[in-house]
């Protein structure tokens, strides 16, 4: 890492240099010579090259322009290595996802941009069959958490609709620098696996929003509450859709919330 390059907080910018930990990530990944990889956060080119080494191709993305020299010299060595400066954010998605074809995310995330990103392949990717990302560990276990748990939410709803999580290795914040102050930890969404079909994903967000309202509450005010039912017509619904009487959305698992979205979509109370 060139000791030169001024780190800016407003990016979040974290720069990881073990090597053995990047090459595990990778594999984590199932990235073989195959594979196109998508990077967010190219940073000093650590990760990006780890991917090269291992891909038929990564399209890297990195909003400061400051590391294109030092990016430049990383990667000179792998032409299957493209970095495209800008605000991942901003780019036209389904344009970028149309150029990558078949495709799978492998990222250091920054931290504030961590579960915007992340939901966004997850509620708009077509081409994408998976991401691994380095996210803060309190985070990583809410995209992998059981429904019933204290790290459960929204987050982990929307993610189970699309495929499988889990952590596959903590990452201390002693490897970074500049030192954090949260471990890391990295996570696999496998869109290949798990997941379910609903009617509408749009009446599932609007559902999962309605279910973890207000965790203190049941599932039935939420209901309430959200939809303007009376008190029986939030119980028929429940019964339709196979939830018993008096229990938090918390304790739902995602099949039941999707079940739940589906009753509601039938019912004409969330249009498709």
């Amino acid at each position: 890492m060139n000791g030169k390059h001024e780190f800016k907080k407003k990016w979040g910018q974290n720069f990881l240099s073990d090597n053995n930990l990047l090459s595990a990530i990778v594999a984590d990944a199932g990235v073989d010579g195959k594979t196109t990889v998508l990077e967010i956060g190219a940073g000093a080119g650590a990760l990006t090259k780890a991917i090269a080494q291992r891909a038929k191709r990564v399209v890297a993305y990195e909003i400061d322009e400051s590391l294109k020299g030092m990016l430049d010299e990383a990667l000179a060595p792998y032409p299957n290595a493209e970095v495209v400066f800008g605000d991942f954010q901003r780019a036209e998605f389904a344009a970028l996802e149309e150029r990558l074809g078949s495709y799978a995310v492998v990222a250091n995330l920054p931290y504030y941009i961590t579960s915007p990103v992340v939901l966004k392949f997850v509620e708009e990717a077509k081409n994408c069959t998976g991401v691994t990302v380095m996210v803060q560990q309190e985070v990583a276990r809410r995209f992998c958490a059981q429904a019933g748990t204290s790290d459960y939410g929204a987050i982990t709803a929307a993610i189970a609709r699309k495929g499988e999580a889990k952590l596959t290795r903590g990452v201390p914040r002693s490897l970074f620098y500049p030192r954090p102050n949260v471990d890391s930890a990295v996570v696999r969404i496998d869109f290949t696996k798990g997941g379910f079909a609903v009617l509408s994903p749009k009446a599932y967000r609007e559902t999962v929003r309605c279910a973890f309202l207000s965790r203190r509450k049941t599932l039935e005010n939420n209901l309430m509450n959200t939809f303007r039912f009376e008190r029986e017509t939030a119980r028929e619904i429940m019964r339709a859709a196979q939830i018993q009487e008096g229990v938090r959305g918390e304790v739902l698992t995602p099949p039941q919330l999707g079940a739940l979205s589906d009753t509601l979509v039938r019912a004409g109370v969330i249009k498709s």
